[in-house]
């Protein structure tokens, strides 16, 4: 039985969760998404089994024997070496990441996570949707393409930032004059616009349905960015109410998630308002900052279906 880590190796939050199952003595195996040139996937389904088998690292791993899945993996058109890649390397390579996208949505065991879970992050107003379906409160949210429909927002609201309704990562601006300036570069691409909500941040990552919380107290509109901008960020674990980690935990469950982040802002005036929901963090900011064990946690969720069983650190 082993464990099954995609992505790329060098990339902190795989490197934590390979020196976890290490240090744990669960079997894994890395399919470096890099090497998809010498990694061939063999995956075949007969009737509700998944057979075939996968090439980790010069090591044939029979789909059978793979219990659990951790997979963070970046957009394979922006891997190094795409843009001068010829054709059929391109074809290859494009082939082989739907490949394994099929198989990590089929997958049995524990997975981290499934294509459609995650789906929900290509999409910030759609998620928004069932944020609010799952009870918490969202700020109130504009987006649009037209500079005048964004300035009649701020005059609304006052105090308001932008970002982006995708799932690539940018960095929170509040609208100020200076952006004002350029809202005509809109007209190429809707943004997001949102009321600022003041308050104290709070990051939850759930881990097989444990949560790990931690305020963030900042001068920074977007903490992670504020020593960028000559502001700080203090990060210090934080014990959840039980009824706001129940609402977390559900709500990751209700997105088909088993590994998320929560951005959530215990806001000034007593409500919890939630941002989004990342179905592929960065946890390792938040682990090298708190020390809190959240690599140790999803190595022991992979690991579950291999209790009981003596197993020795991988070599391969």
């Amino acid at each position: 039985m082993v464990i099954v880590v995609c992505g790329i190796a060098s990339e902190r939050p795989i490197a934590l969760v390979t020196e976890a199952l290490r240090r744990q003595g669960l079997p894994y195996a890395v399919l470096h998404q890099r090497r998809f040139m010498e990694s061939p996937l063999d995956i075949e389904v007969e009737g509700t089994n998944v057979l075939g088998q996968l090439r980790c690292d010069g090591r044939t791993v029979p789909c059978s024997t793979i219990t659990g899945i951790y997979t963070r993996l970046m957009d394979w058109r922006l891997l190094p070496g795409m843009s001068e890649a010829s054709p059929e390397t391109l074809r290859h390579c494009q082939a082989w990441h739907e490949t394994l996208d099929s198989w990590i949505e089929i997958a049995p065991g524990c997975v981290m996570n499934r294509s459609s879970a995650t789906a929900t992050n290509g999409s910030k107003p759609y998620q928004a949707q069932l944020i609010r379906q799952a009870g918490f409160q969202i700020p109130e949210t504009l987006v649009t393409d037209d500079p005048d429909l964004a300035l009649d927002f701020r005059a609304c609201h006052g105090r308001v930032i932008y970002k982006s309704i995708s799932a690539v990562r940018s960095i929170v601006h509040l609208l100020d004059d200076e952006a004002v300036d350029r809202l005509p570069l809109i007209r190429s691409c809707p943004v997001q616009f949102q009321r600022y909500v003041p308050g104290v941040d709070v990051r939850v990552h759930v881990v097989a349905g444990e949560p790990f919380a931690i305020r963030i107290e900042s001068d920074g509109v977007d903490y992670r960015y504020a020593s960028r901008y000559g502001g700080q960020a203090e990060l210090t674990p934080w014990d959840l109410p039980e009824d706001l980690a129940r609402r977390c935990t559900d709500l990751v469950t209700r997105l088909g998630l088993t590994l998320a982040g929560i951005d959530l802002v215990l806001a000034d005036d007593g409500e919890v308002y939630c941002f989004e929901v990342n179905p592929s963090p960065a946890y390792n900011y938040y682990e090298d900052h708190t020390g809190q064990p959240i690599s140790q946690a999803i190595a022991h969720a992979l690991g579950r279906e291999l209790t009981g069983v003596q197993s020795v650190p991988a070599s391969f």
